[in-house]
C-alpha cells in the first residue's frame, strides 16, 4: 500500500490548473506547513514542503 507522502508525490507529478478558492489554498498551506515541520517521517516532510511550495506558487498566479 503507497504511504499518504507516495500519493501526494504522484498527485504532483499530475498537477493540472483548476480555478480554486484562495482561501482553500491559504488553509491547505497552513496544515501543511505544520506537518513539514512536525512529521517523524522524511519522506512526508519533504512531501508537505513541495505541496505547500507549489501552493504558494499558485497563489502568487504562476502556473504551479
Amino acid at each position: 500500500m503507497d504511504s499518504a507522502a507516495d500519493r501526494a508525490r504522484a498527485a504532483l507529478a499530475g498537477v493540472r490548473t483548476v480555478p480554486v478558492h484562495v482561501g482553500v489554498l491559504e488553509a491547505a498551506v497552513v496544515l501543511l506547513e505544520e506537518r513539514s515541520r512536525t512529521s517523524d517521517d522524511a519522506t512526508e516532510r519533504a512531501a508537505a514542503a513541495a505541496t505547500v511550495a507549489k501552493l504558494r506558487e499558485a497563489m502568487e498566479g504562476g502556473n504551479a
